[in-house]
């Protein structure tokens, strides 16, 4: 029996051609193209990019200032329900800010991480409002949903915005004696 090379190369190229080919349109169809209708449609984006992976969805966004981070977040976990499923949802948000924004929370930080770790949330908007009172053009939100603490700055035409995960990291001890 003699092996024709060109009809098994033909079937594998259609066969790979076909299941890749179809992977993709359930990817870009099932999957991304309803999430970025989701993101997309929620009033304060400017742009999102996701990457859907086996066990994580990642939204790249770009954000307007003053965008409502919580609610946004709040309206892709209800909305996107379908797409995300199991998945773990992350959120990274394109910075704008400004100097004088990324002076104000370095400034705020020794505070933030002293109300984070003592779990008094409200201190985190009182430490940044206290930072801002000479200037009457910033202005601080500090939201807060079950998994994170979202923090959003901005000057008017800047933005800059913070989530912090509710549970901090935890830390062993070495056992060195």
């Amino acid at each position: 029996m003699k092996l024709r090379i060109v009809p098994i190369m033909l079937s594998v190229v259609i066969t790979a051609s076909v299941l890749f080919g179809g992977w993709f349109l359930y990817r870009q169809f099932a999957l991304q193209s309803p999430l970025t209708q989701v993101v997309s449609n929620y009033d304060g984006v400017n742009s999102s990019q996701i990457d859907i992976k086996h066990n994580t969805v990642t939204l790249k966004l770009n954000l307007k200032p003053e965008t409502n981070l919580r609610d946004l977040v709040n309206h892709v976990n209800k909305e996107g329900r379908s797409v995300i499923g199991s998945r773990e949802l992350k959120i990274e948000v394109e910075d704008h800010s400004s100097e004088v924004l990324d002076q104000w929370w370095d400034d705020a930080m020794l505070s933030v991480a002293e109300a984070m770790d003592s779990r008094q949330y409200t201190d985190i908007l009182d430490s940044l409002n206290a930072l801002a009172e000479d200037q009457p053009n910033l202005k601080a939100k500090a939201q807060i949903d079950d998994k994170n603490v979202y923090v959003s700055l901005t000057d008017g035409k800047s933005g800059k915005y913070i989530i912090l995960p509710r549970q901090p990291g935890k830390m062993e001890v070495w056992n060195h004696a």
